[in-house]
Parts: C-alpha cells; sequence; structure tokens
C-alpha cells in the first residue's frame, strides 16, 4: 500500500527488523501525518529546481526524499510545490532541510516531514542530482525504496511492507 493513512512505524519496524529508521528529529508541516510510498531521491543543497520540476510530474503515490544538506538557512519546499505535489498525486515529502509557508502546508492533505522551516526561498541555479542513492539519518535509500512515514519518524525499506 503506498499514499496516506494509517501506518505505525512502530508496528512495522516490529514486524520488519529490516525495515530502517532514518535517524533524524522529524517535524510534521503537511496535514497528513501518516504517508508512505516508493521512494524518488533528490540531492540538492539551497536549490530547488529539480524538486520543481519533480513535483510537476505524475507523482503515482511516490515520497520525495529530498537530501537538502541539512540547511535551515533557505526553504526547499513551500506551499506552491507542495501544492502542485498534491494535485499531481505525490504522497508526501520527507526533507533533510527547510520548508516555509508552514500555516498553508498545515492545512493541505500531503505529507511533509522536514527538520525545520525558514523564511528565505530555495534558490534556483539549477543544481543537484535525482534518482541516485543518498544517506539520510544512517540509511543509505536507493530510488524506488519504500518509504514509511507517522508521527513517531521515517523508516525506509528495500521492499513493500504489508501495513
Amino acid at each position: 500500500m503506498t499514499g496516506v493513512g494509517t501506518i505505525s512505524t512502530p508496528d512495522l519496524t516490529d514486524e520488519y527488523p529490516q525495515a530502517q529508521a532514518l535517524e533524524l528529529q522529524w517535524r510534521n508541516f503537511g496535514a497528513v501525518s501518516s504517508f508512505s510510498g516508493p521512494a524518488v531521491t533528490i540531492k540538492c543543497h539551497e536549490d530547488n529546481t529539480l524538486l520543481k520540476a519533480a513535483v510537476a510530474e505524475p507523482g503515482e503515490g511516490r515520497v520525495l526524499v529530498v537530501d537538502a544538506g541539512g540547511s535551515l538557512r533557505r526553504a526547499v519546499v513551500g506551499d506552491m510545490l507542495a501544492g502542485t505535489a498534491l494535485d499531481n498525486g505525490w504522497s508526501g515529502f520527507v526533507i533533510v532541510g527547510a520548508v516555509r509557508d508552514v500555516d498553508e502546508l498545515a492545512v493541505m492533505a500531503i505529507g511533509i516531514k522536514a527538520l525545520g522551516c525558514c523564511p528565505r526561498r530555495g534558490e534556483k541555479r539549477g543544481e543537484g542530482q535525482r534518482d541516485i542513492a543518498i544517506a539520510v539519518g544512517g540509511v543509505l535509500i536507493e530510488p524506488g525504496a519504500f518509504i514509511y512515514a507517522d508521527n513517531n519518524g521515517v523508516i525506509c525499506s528495500a521492499m513493500a511492507l504489508s501495513v
């Protein structure tokens, strides 16, 4: 199952010990706190050019996992990118970095986990990489790996887990 719904990452890690927890302290920013789907990976630093292109594609219940280098100096997702992602069927975002427009994000029916927020927008330098393995919270996430997120945190599995 992918998309939004009821997920318990503690139950999943109990049942599937191979599932790995992304060892970071996540904050919820979207109105959906529980979401899952295959990962689309993006590595960027304070530049959301690749994210803007990705959310314009059909999401098909996938999750954008973004290694923004942990930067809290610039937000890589705001209400416009999140709105496009929602309209195009993305399940959610997991962002090692910042978001902005938090009041607007809070009412959007999409999952958004990030480290924090910042009012400054991301730059548009056209830099970054997509669909590569990225290290997030001690876990190497390959494109297509399965991401599960809830209020307890975010986990990754190479195979789909029965929720």
